[in-house]
């Protein structure tokens, strides 16, 4: 039963994979653009949702060790696709609203460090956090916030 659930997903996986590509080969390049700007964007939105309990955590809020690992863990899984979905140069789409700066898409080496930063940091936290200490998890919180902010600061427009 296993083995034809992982056939099953296998396929659905490749079948969902040829559709994206017949689909992105009709697209306009601004439509591939907007794509790439709102897949951005709904990862950007997923790493915020995962990093929102942690955040309140941080602050005050009643330490849950399952839910800052569990989250953390989604988080450092999540950040393996930042160099990806930023790899999209959409700079020449000016009706195309993005917080990108335009020097992110010179700086995709610095945007995979970055990610790669943000992965260890996640998961030095949720290695913290699995401890069931706060004290332990929130003295590894800094560095894991921070990688956000240091993204943000280079390669985001200030709101």
């Amino acid at each position: 039963m296993k083995k034809i659930v992982v056939m099953l997903c296998t396929l659905m996986i490749a079948a969902s994979g040829t559709f994206y590509t017949a689909v992105a080969q009709e697209m306009t390049p601004e439509e591939r653009a907007a794509a790439a700007v709102d897949t951005r964007k709904s990862l950007f939105k997923m790493l915020l949702f995962n990093l929102g309990p942690i955040a309140g955590m941080a602050r005050g809020a009643e330490f849950d060790a399952e839910v800052a690992e569990r989250n953390a863990r989604r988080i450092a899984v999540m950040a393996t696709m930042i160099p990806e979905v930023l790899a999209t140069d959409t700079s020449a789409f000016d009706d195309i609203e993005t917080t990108a700066l335009d020097s992110i898409w010179s700086n995709q080496d610095d945007i995979a460090v970055k990610a790669q930063a943000l992965i260890d940091n996640a998961n030095a936290f949720a290695d913290a956090a699995a401890t069931g200490e706060r004290s332990a998890a929130l003295r590894t919180f800094q560095a894991f916030g921070s990688t956000c902010g240091n993204c943000h600061d280079e390669y985001r427009v200030d709101d």
